[in-house]
């Protein structure tokens, strides 16, 4: 008995070993090998025993957030490798987004409902909303800035050279916005895929103050709810929490015992869809890869690696030392937002990642009052990573043109996209449409958004990231400022949901 559990120990270490030390050297080892272009006969084998290794990983764990990663890298390779079968498989992709856009409406207006009628705490909402707004403005501010640090450095768009004009359509991936370049090198949107639904537009509508405000407030909830107006939804829930708040006896509870259980059944229905979550992936990957390739990104790479790196230098000087702020444990924080952040990037879609965000937030020691509030507010008001992009993509067109833009020119610009940015939200890569839009104000050239479209998947997945982290760091900031956080340690029962 003893000699047997010896040898299953001693055979553990031996797999933990292979596991910790041989999985990262193998992949160094294919990675090399593909660069130095070795022979396939070598090449092969050495990947093809990495993803072993790494699919043994995975079934050991027991971890979505594992899994998501594996169906990445796998759907990556099945992408470039066979990219007639990666092109079919988006259908995947897709049926995880619109299952997880059934749960976003009735989880938010439970949970907001449940947060505010539940306690009946009316002033608190004010609160949250200004000191959730304060915040929003700082970091968004921020995050422009960064951005326009980085374009000017990096100088990502000189050397551009404009196409060879004539009549092109360019499709952006998992999406039915499209935009045509005309002789004149003007942009025209084209929404939807019959003919009968385009609509020309060479110059894009601006966004003012006024429309953003009336955006904001829902005239049909069933109309917000079919087009997926996430901030609309949450002020329609506000107001019935706090009419709901105002009524007293039988009406009062029967309605909170309804939104309570609608909200316990919602969070159910995110574990189901959430076990699909490796295949949407790993299917959004493969469609990706096959559909882009590598020619599409080579002429584009530095604008994407400044993007990137500007993320990353936003994350170490805004994200960590807010985080340290507020005493929050990184490690459980990381560990909370990596199912959430993974599910994101791979998509390109806050949306799939939002219920698992506020769920992992919840565990992780936020009222459940609280990040029903900031996080789908946040949607609106605090992409960070989106807000980045844009003020980098802004001076990208004027380099591209070649246009000298003084340090007070491109200041004036920051200042516009600090209000034109709150207006992304709820629409798909809407982010072009503000880009074009800033292109059209400050006469900048606008060719240069038709090249962006080909990289804009991959520049997309790493913003939506950048703008579930920041959220997610939003609600606990907000949770600390009202004196009601108490960070749990995130264990793997947590990640195991």
């Amino acid at each position: 008995m003893k000699n047997g559990h010896l040898r299953s120990t001693c055979m553990k270490k031996i797999l933990n070993i292979l596991l910790g030390l041989g999985m990262p050297l193998l992949f160094f080892i294919a990675v090399l090998a593909w660069f130095l272009d070795a022979p396939l006969w070598f090449r092969d084998p050495i990947r093809w025993a990495a993803e072993a290794l790494l699919l043994l990983y995975a079934i050991r764990k027991k971890s979505i957030t594992v899994w998501i990663g594996v169906s990445m890298l796998l759907g990556g390779e099945l992408g470039y490798l066979w990219p007639e079968v990666g092109k079919h498989l988006n259908l995947l992709g897709k049926i995880f987004i619109q299952l997880i856009k059934t749960v976003i409406a009735p989880l938010l207006f439970a949970t907001l409902v449940v947060g505010i009628a539940g306690h009946s705490e009316i002033r608190q909402v004010g609160r949250l909303g200004w000191k959730s707004l304060l915040y929003f403005e700082v970091i968004t501010t921020a995050a422009l800035f960064i951005g326009l640090a980085a374009i000017n450095l990096s100088g990502a768009g000189k050397g551009i050279l404009q196409p060879v004009v004539q009549q092109r359509v360019h499709v952006v991936p998992n999406d039915s916005l499209k935009v045509v370049t005309n002789k004149d090198q003007q942009l025209v949107f084209k929404v939807g895929d019959q003919a009968k639904d385009i609509q020309a537009r060479p110059n894009p509508e601006k966004q003012s103050w006024e429309k953003i405000l009336l955006h904001t407030f829902p005239e049909n909830i069933a109309k917000s709810v079919s087009e997926g107006q996430i901030l609309q939804v949450v002020v329609f829930s506000i107001l019935f929490g706090l009419a709901l708040a105002l009524l007293h006896g039988h009406q009062k509870a029967a309605m909170l015992e309804w939104c309570e259980g609608l909200s316990s059944v919602m969070f159910k229905f995110t574990h189901i869809v959430m076990y699909f979550a490796p295949f949407g992936v790993f299917g959004a990957v493969a469609h990706t890869i096959a559909t882009m390739g590598f020619d599409v990104v080579a002429p584009l790479l530095k604008l994407v690696a400044t993007l990137y790196l500007a993320l990353g230098v936003f994350i170490l000087l805004v994200f960590v030392p807010m985080a340290w702020l507020i005493r929050l444990p990184l490690r459980s924080f990381i560990r909370a937002v990596a199912e959430p952040v993974g599910i994101a990037f791979a998509s390109a879609s806050s949306e799939a990642a939002l219920p698992k965000a506020m769920e992992n937030m919840e565990k992780l020691g936020v009222p459940r009052k609280i990040v029903s509030f900031v996080l789908p507010t946040g949607y609106s008001f605090n992409l960070d990573g989106t807000t980045l992009y844009l003020s980098l993509a802004s001076i990208f067109l004027a380099q591209a043109g070649g246009i000298e833009l003084s340090l007070g020119q491109q200041l004036i610009i920051v200042f516009t996209l600090m209000l034109t940015s709150k207006g992304v939200a709820g629409v798909a890569r809407a982010s072009l449409v503000i880009l074009s839009g800033t292109a059209a104000t400050f006469n900048l050239p606008e060719w240069p958004i038709a090249m962006i479209l080909g990289v804009d998947v991959l520049m997309d997945m790493a913003r939506t990231a950048v703008n579930v982290v920041g959220n997610c760091l939003a609600s606990c900031v907000v949770a600390r400022w009202e004196g009601e956080f108490e960070p749990v340690e995130w264990n793997k029962d947590s990640d195991a949901g």
